[in-house]
Formats: C-alpha cells, structure tokens, sequence
C-alpha cells in the first residue's frame, strides 16, 4: 500500500469540497480521513485538518493521522485491513448495526471483587460507549447527511465496470482513465447540489418572484448542458431536464 502523502495530496480539494467523496477518491486508506467520525474543517499543508467526533480531546490532525480500534469506513473506503468495503455497506450502516449489537447483548450481573479495581484508562477513541442516545442519534445523523451528500441513483447496468477515457490530441502525451462509477457519482452530485439551490431560491423570502424566475432559468441552463450524461442513468426520472423538460 503506497504511504499517504505528508503535504500536497492531488485530490485535498475534491475531499474538502464535498467530504461524501472522500471514500470514493482517496487512495490512500486507511486513514483518520477515511473514518466516518472525520469531521473536515479545512485544508493546510494541502491535506484535510479535522477533528474526531468522538475523541474531541484530540484537537486538529490532518486526515492521513493513522486509524485506531474504532475505525469505520466511509462507503467506498478501504475497511481497517485495506480491503475494499462491499458495495452499498455504508458506513453509517456499520455504526448503526454495531449499536445494535451493543444494545442487544444480554447484561450479566456483574461479579464480586475481591479488591476495589482500577478504573479502566481507554486506550483509543472509544467515546461512543459514553454517548447517551441523542448523542449517537446527532452523530449519526450528521454523519449521514455528509456520507451520502444527496440522493441515491443507480447507474445503468450496461455502464457498470466501465471507464471513461481523456486522450488528448498529442499522440506523446498521456490519456486519463476514470472509472465510470467515479464520474456518474460526481455527476449526481452536481445534480443534487442543482436541486438544493433550486429549493433554497424557491424558499428565500428576501428575493421578489422576478429575481426567483430569473435565477431559475441559469439553473434550468444547467440542467440542459448536463443532458449529454443522461444516458448513465438507469432511471430516465433521476435524468437532468432542460427548457421544456428536454431530456
């Protein structure tokens, strides 16, 4: 596994732009960046300094700190021994199943002691075990709406495993291959984004109907430049819509 970057990672700003891409972009996991409980705050040095949700006595590290005990990865993260993580097995989905598993084991009573023990010093980020229930439930929320970024669309089927290819006009200068996967991703994402700022124009009662009309028709504009992707979806309804409804 190549050792991630102390300075300059290539995608810092993709990761700090929309951290749901973390999982999806980076390379170098498993890291602290690549943890579901990574908050992002901003990039320095060109990497992602966070901090933990749940060892908040840890301050501000960069992303590429390495994991401890209580790591969960983001969806389309590596899993602590760098295997690839299954497909739809959000990370979200680990933390809620392992908060199950906790709440369903049967308490034994507890045994009699022969001495006063020592109390238990943690040695890693294992916070969650004292977080009362609203303090699980705001964390996982939180780290919900960040890991999944907007909606879900699937791609279709015929695209699946496939690659994009950039080659340049230079026969001596190199192509660029992306996964198909990768850029149907970024592009729900930019449809999602669409979609919120349609609905936050629609909602602002500071803008008269004129300006909300006029603001609207960029964002129809855009939706119809976005059309050439409509055929990754597999859904013609998660599809981009220009002027008229033009696909």
């Amino acid at each position: 596994m190549i050792p991630p970057p102390k300075e300059n990672c290539p995608d810092v700003e993709d990761c700090f732009s929309d951290p749901s891409e973390i999982g999806h972009v980076c390379g170098f996991g498993p890291i602290c960046g690549t943890c579901v409980v990574y908050r992002v705050l901003e990039t320095r040095r060109g990497l992602l300094l966070g901090t933990c949700r749940i060892r908040t006595d840890r301050g501000e590290f960069p992303c590429t700190a390495p994991i401890c005990d209580s790591y969960v990865p983001r969806a389309g993260a590596p899993d602590a021994k760098g295997r690839p993580t299954q497909a739809g097995d959000s990370a979200v989905v680990q933390l809620a199943r392992a908060q199950k598993a906790a709440q369903a084991r049967p308490r034994s009573a507890p045994k009699p002691e022969a001495r006063s023990p020592q109390p238990r010093i943690p040695d890693g980020p294992v916070g969650v075990i004292e977080m009362n229930r609203e303090e699980l439930k705001a964390l996982i929320r939180e780290a919900m709406d960040e890991e999944r970024g907007g909606g879900i669309a699937p791609l279709a089927p015929k695209w699946e495993g496939g690659t994009a290819f950039l080659k340049p006009l230079d026969p001596a200068l190199q192509g660029k291959e992306l996964p198909l996967e990768a850029l149907f991703h970024k592009v729900v994402m930019i449809r999602d984004k669409l979609r919120v700022m349609e609905q936050k124009i629609n909602a602002n009662s500071k803008l008269t109907d004129a300006e909300k009309v006029d603001l609207q028709a960029y964002i129809t504009g855009c939706y119809g430049s976005l059309t050439t992707f409509n055929v990754l979806f597999r859904d013609k309804d998660d599809a981009f819509r220009g002027a008229g409804g033009k696909e």
